[in-house]
């Protein structure tokens, strides 16, 4: 159903918006850098050093089989971008063939990810900062930065493209020079660490496994958050140029980016230094260029950390306004929610969505440092749930279009039904392993608190206007 524009800005000149009333102002370039930005992360940057403390070098098996799920659900999204390319998309494949309730549950969820994500990085960006200014007061930085990002994104979908575009640009850019740094001293013996740095550091210091294979299993928990936010490409399908091009593009260039920055950075790092020798908490970016001797390393590498964080955090904006005010247009929130402003942007819904970040700002001011961690394993919980909901849609799309109820897809997943199956048990085993880390496990605590609201809040929606759980798309209520 087509919606009816009420906020004024028929006139407005820019590309013509699409049925939602966005403006496809994202291109090719924009999407490519996005999608490359969504696999690169603090994750990464910060959460490897506790993976590799645990698990040693076999932590590169670990990303390696989180790769290849990983691709598995991006390939079954790209398969449903390019049947219907709309923005929230992953509650509306859900509700399309997953049930009204799915649909409604995984969009709050994918909301409820991105705020508290948004929530952790505005403080971990402002611990960043304190590297160069320690006495600047936490929650001022953490401010300054919400009221840019949140400023930006009421600007134009093209801003936030052109924001996420250079600082994805950063990230790869300082990956890209560490692996070429990181070869040289392999290959050429130069820097303090010449004499030690080998390829043997991956099997001399304890062997592949030091810990143990259960050590490494373990660490899927901290890998899998590391990848979350890839699948933010599919919330862009709304507003890109022509995502029937630019879509696959981007899915089907996955497996290089997380051979070259995850597998083959971390090749690299625990090649130059013993993992023995890296501690949780420390980026063993960080450890490994100390090591090396190469001045204002640390500097260097806190600069990426903090644009990893803040790009986090930019995209929780974006992701957050487009998937609130996609719920407001099917009366499962608030209609005021669907205004666009004169620039086709969805400012009362990024308003609200930044309005919680900023309450996350205080909450992570006043709460002890762990509160970080729990804070990226309750987000890690919604990840699964959404994958899970990617798969599952994907796995009835296919049923649907084989049977000739539906147009098959131009971009089609490969295998069979097996290997979605496969990737939903892997994320049954990776929410098992949360449970059973007593550091992860309060996530478990809190979805079921999320799990009973939404329960709560489907069934009054439901008693009150059970056309908000109908197919179609909403007149807008809000501007």
């Amino acid at each position: 159903m087509a919606q009816q524009v009420t906020d004024g800005t028929a006139g407005a000149t820019g590309p013509v918006p699409d049925e939602e009333g966005y403006q496809r102002g994202l291109g090719s370039r924009q999407i490519q850098m996005i999608a490359i930005g969504g696999a690169i992360g603090t994750g990464l940057f910060l959460g490897a050093g506790t993976a590799i403390s645990k698990a040693g070098p076999s932590l590169l098996l670990s990303y390696a089989v989180a790769g290849v799920v990983i691709f598995v659900i991006m390939r079954a999204l790209g398969e449903l971008l390019t049947y219907r390319p709309v923005s929230g998309s992953f509650a509306e494949y859900a509700r399309e063939f997953l049930g009204p309730f799915a649909g409604f549950a995984t969009g709050w969820t994918y909301w409820l990810f991105w705020v508290v994500t948004g929530m952790a990085e505005t403080t971990a960006a402002a611990v960043y900062v304190r590297f160069w200014a320690p006495g600047i007061p936490q929650w001022t930085t953490a401010l300054v930065f919400l009221l840019l990002l949140y400023a930006a994104n009421l600007i134009s979908v093209k801003v936030f493209g052109e924001i996420e575009f250079w600082f994805s640009m950063v990230k790869v850019t300082a990956i890209l020079g560490m692996i070429l740094i990181g070869v040289g001293v392999l290959t050429l013996g130069f820097s303090d660490a010449g004499d030690t740095a080998s390829v043997a550091n991956l099997w001399q210091d304890g062997g592949f496994f030091p810990e143990g294979v259960g050590a490494t299993v373990m660490t899927l928990q901290i890998v899998m958050f590391a990848y979350v936010g890839v699948e933010l490409v599919g919330v862009t399908a709304g507003e890109s140029e022509d995502p029937e091009k630019t879509l696959p593009r981007a899915i089907n260039t996955l497996p290089l980016r997380i051979a070259l920055f995850y597998v083959g950075a971390l090749l690299v790092i625990l090649s130059l230094v013993p993992w023995s020798e890296f501690r949780p908490g420390v980026s063993p970016f960080v450890a490994a260029f100390g090591r090396i001797g190469i001045p204002a390393a640390a500097g260097i590498v806190n600069f990426v950390v903090l644009t990893a964080a803040l790009s986090s955090c930019n995209s929780g904006m974006y992701s957050t306004g487009r998937m609130l005010r996609d719920l407001a247009l099917r009366g499962q929130a608030p209609g005021r929610l669907t205004g666009l402003n004169a620039r086709r942007t969805p400012a009362a819904a990024i308003t609200v969505s930044c309005l919680l970040m900023g309450a996350g700002v205080v909450l992570n001011y006043c709460v002890p440092e762990r509160a970080f961690q729990y804070i990226t394993s309750v987000a890690t919980v919604c990840g699964l749930w959404t994958w899970g909901a990617i798969l599952a849609s994907q796995i009835r799309y296919r049923a649907a279009w084989t049977s000739g109820r539906l147009p098959a897809p131009s971009f089609r997943a490969p295998g069979g039904n097996w290997s979605r199956a496969l990737a939903l048990a892997f994320l049954a085993l990776v929410a098992v392993l949360i449970a059973v880390d007593p550091d992860t496990r309060i996530s478990l605590y809190v979805f079921p608190v999320w799990a009973l609201c939404l329960t709560a809040g489907y069934a009054v929606l439901r008693r009150r206007d059970p056309a908000a759980l109908d197919a179609g798309l909403r007149p807008e209520e809000g501007g």
